[in-house]
């Protein structure tokens, strides 16, 4: 059995990038032309500009301009639009590498049903642009989570702070240790001092 991983982009609830987005991005930087790029990927020039158009609108400007007319014409990414694509490129191989580190696996020795809660304590927070991967010791092995850096922030979650990792099917969340008595609601950041 193989994990496996997908990694996307939102802004209020909208996609900004997945996988195709970010393809269709890298190729028109390589080819300077949605036309072309449309062609090198063998998808129609109207899907492709439905997907730039709702990019835009998620990010509130463009990440990719046209010029028309004279030798410099084509189509070209913003410096948003590299931005954006240099995040999803370096997630995408934060995550990768987190799932395909075979030692963040092999002493896990509880089976996994739809949500667990699993106590823990943070070891390291490494923010990397609009994402944050947080290594969790759970004895007696570490696990690593990749978050958004909005997350981290509201939980204000730091080195020895004292967690949950909340596992899901297909992702792992993380809700700050409060005390027994009360509850736990993941994703909310608890007010005053915690455990």
């Amino acid at each position: 059995m193989k994990a496996k991983t997908k990694l996307w982009f939102t802004e209020d609830g909208r996609t900004v990038m997945g996988a195709g987005r970010a393809e269709l991005l890298k190729t028109i930087d390589e080819e300077k032309s949605l036309r072309k790029a449309c062609q090198k990927l063998g998808i129609s020039y109207k899907h492709a500009w439905m997907m730039l158009k709702k990019m835009n609108e998620a990010l509130g400007e463009p990440a990719v301009i046209t010029v028309r007319g004279g030798k410099d014409q084509g189509t070209f990414l913003t410096d948003l639009g590299r931005k954006l694509l240099a995040e999803y490129d370096a997630n995408k191989k934060l995550i990768y590498e987190a799932v395909e580190d075979e030692t963040s696996w092999e002493n896990v020795g509880f089976k996994l049903s739809a949500r667990n809660k699993l106590p823990g304590k943070v070891l390291n927070v490494e923010k990397s642009g609009l994402v944050s991967k947080i290594t969790i010791e759970l004895e007696p092995s570490v696990l690593t989570s990749v978050v958004t850096e909005e997350a981290v922030e509201k939980l204000d979650v730091k080195p020895g702070d004292r967690i949950y990792a909340v596992i899901k099917s297909t992702e792992v969340m993380v809700a700050k240790a409060v005390r027994e008595k009360e509850s736990v609601n993941p994703g909310l950041k608890k007010s005053g001092p915690s455990d």
